[in-house]
């Protein structure tokens, strides 16, 4: 499928002192981004952009008010058996395969000649869409927990609090885009320190909250609440085990995705054929095991489901943030505590918007690399930092657009916002 735009197709006789260099050659590509990514790096960045602590609290309310506890906790376990299959097989594919275009790429070359072209292609729009969807939300859902925090901040929803309109709300995630786009901008050694540090904040983090929350909170529930309870009591008039089961399991689905960011940042990835299926697989298995953990711990305090969804509480209904803020106020007479949570979770979110942005702009240079974009020709270009900064910003500017799409807060939310 692919040819190398030096025209060559075999290994240069230049390029044999670099294993990663010659590779790539055979897979029909000239190295034009710089090879600064160490294995840790190129775990951090997958570790970075899963953010389990992003993932849970963002889609928590859709998973609590459809689902319930259990379909949650016994649902993560099920997600990640099926999961982990899935990340063990992409990192096979991958060692034989390291090129940023990833799974496209892998699609051409495992479904024979004569469909390459059509499952690349699919594979390809399917993977890019896809994750312009993913920076969309993540960011977005960072906007609204920033409103979340001044709301709870000022008073609450109770208090009199301030409530952004949805402009408002909008207005933050076109400005957290902005920076991810300047973050994207810099040389990868910079962009590999906080893909680093979103990875370490992201550990830190997980583990200050599953110690904190049962420490702190006066009211828990029960073992049998977390792992048997399911909330029929939706307003929605599902029921069924079952199909709650099946909808529960959209919190670890959204959770435990985006590892493919391994494979995406590959060309820049020392020892590519090694590094990058490992990162895959050890930010996978990390996830996996402080996420459950991390949810089982935030729903043991969860003890009144009706009134930690209620629009009308202190957090506006953002569950999450209002089960944090009462275990503190219960325990200490003030929710600063919680807010301190809740902003040790935004800060995680920011480094996997960070992220998305990154694994975006590597799959959409390589994506246009193979012609297969409009305007290929632009958003193929590298900087002079040896960065795709055109379809950097592209990835930025795709994500403030579908923003755009969303009504009043995400369903996953249920915020009430005040209409101007």
């Amino acid at each position: 499928m692919a040819v190398s735009r030096s025209g060559e197709t075999g290994v240069a006789a230049g390029d044999t002192a670099d294993a990663d260099r010659a590779r790539l050659h055979q897979l029909g590509y000239k190295q034009e981004l710089k090879r600064g990514l160490s294995l840790m790096s190129n775990f951090a960045f997958s570790f970075s952009i899963i953010s389990v602590m992003a993932g849970v609290t963002t889609t928590y309310n859709g998973g609590l008010r459809y689902g319930g506890p259990a379909s949650m906790t016994l649902g993560w376990l099920v997600v990640a058996a099926f999961n982990g299959c899935v990340a063990l097989s992409m990192a096979e594919i991958c060692s034989a395969y390291p090129t940023s275009g990833g799974l496209y790429y892998w699609s051409a070359k495992l479904a024979g000649n004569k469909w390459a072209p059509l499952a690349s292609w699919v594979t390809g729009w399917f993977n890019i869409v896809g994750q312009w969807a993913t920076t969309t939300s993540t960011d977005f859902s960072l906007a609204q927990l920033v409103q979340v925090i001044v709301l709870l901040g000022t008073g609450g929803a109770n208090g009199g609090g301030y409530l952004a309109s949805k402009y408002v709300v909008l207005a933050i995630h076109a400005f957290f885009l902005i920076l991810h786009g300047l973050i994207n901008s810099l040389p990868i050694r910079w962009l590999s320190w906080f893909g680093k540090l979103g990875a370490f904040w992201n550990t830190a983090g997980a583990f200050t909250l599953v110690i904190l929350i049962p420490t702190v909170a006066k009211e828990r529930a029960s073992t049998k609440f977390i792992f048997t309870h399911f909330n029929d009591d939706n307003g929605m008039g599902i029921h069924g085990k079952a199909y709650i089961l099946a909808l529960g399991l959209l919190t670890s689905q959204y959770s435990l995705l985006g590892y493919d960011t391994s494979a995406h940042m590959i060309e820049e990835t020392k020892n590519a054929d090694w590094s990058g299926p490992m990162g895959i697989i050890t930010s996978v298995a990390l996830s996996t095991t402080f996420g459950w953990i991390f949810l089982v711990a935030l729903t043991s305090i969860v003890t009144d489901i009706p009134y930690l969804l209620d629009p009308a509480n202190d957090a506006g209904g953002y569950a999450v943030a209002q089960a944090l803020y009462t275990a503190f106020d219960r325990r200490y007479g003030s929710g600063v505590g919680g807010l301190v949570c809740v902003a040790i979770v935004a800060v995680g979110i920011f480094f996997a918007g960070a992220m998305c942005i990154a694994s975006n702009s590597r799959m959409g240079y390589a994506f246009s690399r193979d012609r297969a974009m409009p305007f290929s020709h632009v958003w193929q270009r590298v900087s002079k930092n040896e960065v795709p900064l055109n379809v950097v910003w592209l990835s930025a500017v795709v994500a403030f657009i579908m923003a755009l799409t969303v009504r009043k807060f995400s369903a996953m939310i249920d915020l009430e916002t005040p209409k101007h």
